[in-house]
């Protein structure tokens, strides 16, 4: 497959996360890699670490842009470590990866993921995470999933309109 074909969904969510969490995540990594696409996270724990387990049971290829400087610090499941030794400025190489992002739950480094990925125009799609507001009104910049099926299909659908 030629470079300009690929597409990179991002995994972004919070690093000690629930059971049910986690399972959610792993659903999410599973239906990235059934349809063929390639899984960009931070490398580390808990939904980072659940989606690549997901993605690598159906033989997908996962990514993981790792805050420090061993890259044996990533989960077991990432294919591909990055390492950048930068800590968290590595976020912004984890959305600028990707052609949309998928947010499932989080704490504020995921808050800064998704706002990152909105000021570069990268579609993200939120399944439990935060929602944003300003000055009281909604912001409806954050595309709601209700299922890992239906966060990826709007994530491939998003990230294909950005080619």
């Amino acid at each position: 497959m030629s470079k300009d074909k690929l597409i990179f969904i991002g995994v972004i969510g919070g690093s000690e996360v629930p059971p049910a969490t986690s399972k959610l995540a792993e659903e999410v990594g599973r239906e990235i890699a059934l349809r063929g696409a390639i899984l960009v996270c931070g490398g580390l724990s808990g939904v980072m670490e659940a989606a690549c387990k997901g993605a690598v049971s159906e033989g997908g290829l996962t990514i993981g842009i790792l805050p420090g400087e061993d890259r044996s610090s990533a989960n077991p499941y990432v294919k591909i470590p990055i390492v950048t030794g930068v800590g968290y400025a590595r976020n912004v190489a984890v959305v600028r990866t990707a052609q949309a992002v998928i947010a499932i739950d989080g704490s504020y480094g995921t808050l800064t993921e998704i706002g990152y990925a909105l000021q570069a125009g990268i579609p993200v799609i939120g399944l439990g995470t935060w929602a944003l507001s300003i000055d009281g009104r909604v912001e409806n910049n954050i595309i709601i999933a209700k299922s890992a099926k239906d966060a990826v299909a709007k994530a491939i659908a998003a990230a294909k309109k950005q080619r």
